[in-house]
């Protein structure tokens, strides 16, 4: 690959820098370069790292066949260079033809697409009676079915309701091969939440949605993220959990890490899609089944940036922060999520509006999408 350079105001892990940087597959060099007078650089970050994504672009990835590489390719646009492909809740046929029809995407990178850095496995482990937008068919957690499916598709997250019976003994089985348990779409208590950060959960799924709220007397598995998680995903979409509680969990948990639990209605004009066996209708800039449950989001990483930015308060390190390097130290990335010499050369632009000006995968342009709405209209 023919090298590129680019000469704007890097976020580093030192800070920020005005630098040359030249990149191929992987940043090669960063020579420090003051702006000129009177010049305005534009802003590059590392990309984008989404660990919660069911679709976009019209497709869902338990629909298989060609949907993995679509969905790359409409979040790449966004920013997103890097991404779990997340599975539905669903009998195991269909999740196993789902993992089938991932693995070799997940093997190769889509050209023109972000890398699908394997699989986060939401449900069946979790709990029949906080679906969410999940469809019923929750089960208890099995060993040899997950290690089936490990091995069609790297599951490099799991989403497990702790309460459930065995799912202590199930949780410290897929740590065992290398997967990352999160907490969620649980109905369990702050004590079970505890019990299982002690057997090796490390996260916590979409944070304050689909799980034991917060009370004085009973805090739930939202009050034991925040008393103690390191880790958690949020959706930053300003309809999922109000700025005002994102700000509360960005105080507490030092790796807070925003996810789009993106649908297939991504990117898409107002209207009806599939999430996994479901249809869902995209309006006003959510998704939501026909009973008006917010049924994953049509949020974009680019746009989750604004919204933190804009509508949270967070500083643009900070929201970069939450939107690479925090994903990436969650699922153990030791050469993606930050700018430095080494590192894949997953980059994006922007101008001084947070607008995407340009994206790179490991070094491949990609050209970006126009911006939406500014996040002041999404409130």
């Amino acid at each position: 690959m023919q090298s590129t350079t680019r000469h704007a105001r890097l976020l580093t892990p030192c800070g920020w820098l005005d630098a040359d940087i030249t990149f191929d597959t992987r940043i090669r060099a960063i020579v420090p370069r003051a702006a000129e007078a009177g010049q305005r650089l534009p802003v590059m970050l590392p990309g984008f790292i989404d660990l919660h994504c069911h679709g976009g672009g019209g497709r869902d990835i338990m629909q298989g066949g060609d949907a993995a590489p679509a969905v790359s390719r409409t979040h790449a646009r966004h920013g997103t260079t890097s991404f779990l492909a997340t599975t539905m809740t669903a009998p195991a046929e269909d999740i196993e033809a789902a993992l089938r029809a991932l693995a070799p995407h997940v093997a190769q990178r889509p050209q023109g697409g972000a890398r699908i850095l394997g699989v986060h496995l939401e449900g069946p482990y979790i709990s029949p009676h906080k679906l969410g937008a999940q469809p019923p068919n929750a089960v208890p957690g099995r060993a040899a079915e997950f290690d089936a499916w490990n091995a069609i598709a790297p599951i490099r997250v799991c989403t497990i309701a702790p309460e459930m019976p065995g799912h202590l003994e199930m949780l410290t089985h897929l740590v065992s091969r290398g997967a990352r348990a999160q907490l969620g779409h649980s109905t369990g208590s702050y004590e079970a939440a505890v019990a299982a950060l002690n057997a090796g959960a490390s996260s916590f799924t979409h944070l304050f949605n689909a799980m034991s709220a917060l009370h004085h007397r009973e805090p739930g598995l939202v009050g034991a993220a925040l008393a103690h998680a390191t880790h958690s995903e949020i959706i930053p979409d300003l309809l999922h959990v109000h700025p005002g509680a994102i700000r509360a969990a960005w105080r507490c948990i030092p790796g807070l890490f925003a996810v789009t639990d993106a649908t297939s209605a991504t990117g898409m004009p107002d209207g009806d899609y599939r999430l996994g066996s479901h249809t869902v209708h995209k309006c006003l800039g959510g998704v939501r089944l026909a009973d008006g449950t917010l049924a994953g989001s049509c949020l974009t990483m680019d746009q989750a940036l604004r919204n933190l930015v804009h509508g949270v308060g967070l500083s643009l390190a900070e929201a970069s922060h939450a939107l690479s390097r925090h994903p990436a130290q969650f699922l153990q990335l030791p050469d993606r999520g930050q700018i430095a010499v080494g590192q894949f050369a997953d980059l994006v632009v922007l101008d001084e509006a947070l607008a995407l000006q340009e994206v790179f995968v490991e070094g491949e342009g990609i050209a970006p999408a126009p911006a939406a709405a500014p996040a002041a209209a999404m409130a």
